[in-house]
């Protein structure tokens, strides 16, 4: 008998921070334990990121997006249309030569539909297959709402899930958000849809350390974090002067170089203010602050949770963007968080916050964390049911399990 561990094929794509890599990493490192593990990364891989051992890792020519809707190459050596046919190769390429058991595609359909031009072929060649891999939706708490074709894109991405998928995985607690919350086809999806709690990465257990004085400022990876540093600094000359509280202020991999270097000069003349470009665990950098000043992205959200830091968020909400804003008025609504609405956004109501937060004690946090487990044991049993079932009849059996 064989003691190879099947093959599982992950796909994740990200595109402007670094959220959903990280998650899909957390994921991977519990996922390793039962399948071998083939990654499909498809964004510039961030500085100082480590990736998860026993993880092999194939990078695909890094595409982003600007705007929300418009790709660009993160590779100076290939124009969009270039890195989409390199692409769209080594994915089949990399399918073909795993010959996965799970192939995990990370939030398509729901979003990403900018990469339909590699992926609707991955699945069309996972589906003829004599023996199709088992196929998964990996989701996040909550999609974005905002947009003008919300309706015509909800039918579409749940077309297209009923037609090559075989579940949903949503990595959220149920009782904080639900997919059908903010995902609404016209026609109710038929593939099973499991909540698999949120997921974190596996941290090794800290020491308990003492808080610091000094308030945190970061944005996840950066990119679109300008705004808020600029502010920072703002809120902090009045933070120093008034309260003598100092800052430090991690920038993130991602933030432009352009950026990071008009904060480097902006902060020659402040004193109490360090600028640290990145960190490898942000959550440890929170557990030592005495506020934590960031936006409301998943990974964010769960590192403030992990490290009960009295916590102000000013979610990332231009253009369509909704999604952030949406988590945090519900962590705000059970008190283990404070919002500060990014219309709001000035020096003097960063600086009113932030020392309101100082005196903050924020709930604990009662929301399922074991995400990353109960994925990997959600995998492995619809794995077990898959090889006993072919698909229709793995349909009804999982709908069942939901």
């Amino acid at each position: 008998m064989s003691n190879l561990k099947p093959t599982l094929l992950f796909y994740c794509q990200h595109s402007i921070g670094m959220g959903h890599l990280t998650r899909s990493f957390a994921l991977t490192q519990a996922l390793v334990q039962d399948f071998r593990v083939v990654f499909l990364n498809g964004g510039p891989f961030p500085p100082g990121l480590r990736s998860p051992t026993g993880v092999e890792i194939i990078d695909l020519p890094p595409l982003g997006m600007v705007d929300g809707h418009n790709l660009v190459s993160r590779d100076v050596r290939f124009d969009v249309e270039e890195a989409k046919r390199l692409r769209r190769d080594l994915v089949l390429t990399a399918f073909n030569q795993a010959n996965p058991a799970v192939l995990l595609i990370e939030l398509f359909p729901f979003g990403r539909k900018k990469f339909a031009f590699e992926l609707l072929p991955l699945l069309k060649v996972a589906c003829r297959r004599v023996r199709p891999p088992l196929v998964m939706s990996s989701v996040r708490d909550i999609l974005v709402n905002a947009r003008p074709d919300r309706q015509h894109h909800d039918d579409r991405a749940r077309w297209i899930t009923d037609r090559y998928f075989d579940a949903v995985l949503v990595h959220s607690d149920p009782l904080f958000a639900r997919l059908e919350e903010s995902f609404s086809p016209r026609t109710q999806l038929s593939v099973p849809v499991f909540h698999t709690g949120f997921v974190l990465p596996d941290r090794a257990q800290t020491r308990t350390v003492e808080r610091g004085k000094h308030v945190l400022v970061s944005a996840g990876g950066g990119m679109a974090g300008y705004p808020l540093f600029r502010t920072a600094l703002d809120a902090h000359d009045v933070l120093w002067r008034d309260n003598k509280i100092p800052m430090r202020l991690v920038a993130g991999p991602f933030l432009p170089e352009e950026h990071w270097n008009e904060l480097l000069r902006a902060g020659e003349s402040r004193p109490a203010l360090e600028l640290i470009r990145s960190v490898p665990d942000l959550c440890w950098e929170m557990r030592q602050a005495a506020v934590s000043v960031s936006q409301c992205g998943y990974n964010t959200s769960m590192d403030i949770l992990s490290s009960n830091v009295p916590a102000v968020v000013v979610p990332y909400a231009e253009g369509r963007e909704d999604e952030q804003l949406n988590r945090a008025e519900r962590l705000a609504d059970l008190g283990t968080l404070r919002l500060l609405h990014p219309n709001r956004l000035n020096g003097s109501a960063l600086v009113e916050a932030i020392r309101e937060c100082l005196s903050f004690k924020p709930n604990s946090c009662k929301l399922d964390l074991d995400g990353a487990k109960n994925t990997a044991s959600f995998i492995r049993q619809l794995t077990g049911i898959r090889d006993k079932h072919p698909r229709v009849e793995f349909a009804a059996v999982t709908q069942r399990a939901a």
